[in-house]
């Protein structure tokens, strides 16, 4: 069964890093053995969104380079209005339940992503599992492990 896998912010802002070493070149070798192996890898919009815009920030030109060029090479996945309903839905959620992810006046970046993939996971009906440093709070929503330990 061919895995898919979208890219949290973290896994995500690691790949586009020109000057990789330690984790983060590891990182870069976990995506290309997973692609190797024919994983399907997707960008998802609210993870390009919450990486470009720190790295415009920082003036890291190259790394947005970097960006521009995965996404050129992986799925990209623009947010849809079903995914942004979704989100309001999973926010709701997660405070009715008193366990918010983000501050009340955030958009909450997690719960984008998480809508994210639970549409995406309905639409090809397959499973698709969130990469990422932060599996907490995305595992109250849908399928997330740490980037280092999805193997395909």
């Amino acid at each position: 069964m061919t895995r898919h896998i979208f890219l949290d912010s973290g896994p995500l802002s690691m790949v586009t890093n020109p000057k990789a070493n330690g984790t983060t070149l590891e990182c870069q070798l976990w995506l290309d053995f997973q692609i190797r192996q024919g994983a399907i890898v997707f960008v998802p919009e609210i993870a390009d969104y919450e990486v470009r815009r720190e790295l415009i920030r920082a003036g890291k030109q190259r790394s947005v380079q970097q960006l521009d060029q995965l996404k050129t090479v992986l799925a990209y996945v623009p947010i849809t209005t079903e995914m942004i309903l979704k989100a309001a839905e999973l926010w709701a959620i997660v405070r009715q339940q008193g366990q918010p992810t983000a501050d009340p006046m955030s958009p909450d970046g997690d719960v984008i992503l998480a809508a994210q993939a639970i549409t995406i996971a309905q639409q090809i009906q397959q499973e698709v599992i969130i990469a990422t440093t932060n599996v907490g709070h995305l595992s109250r929503f849908t399928i997330a492990q740490h980037w280092q330990t999805i193997t395909p």
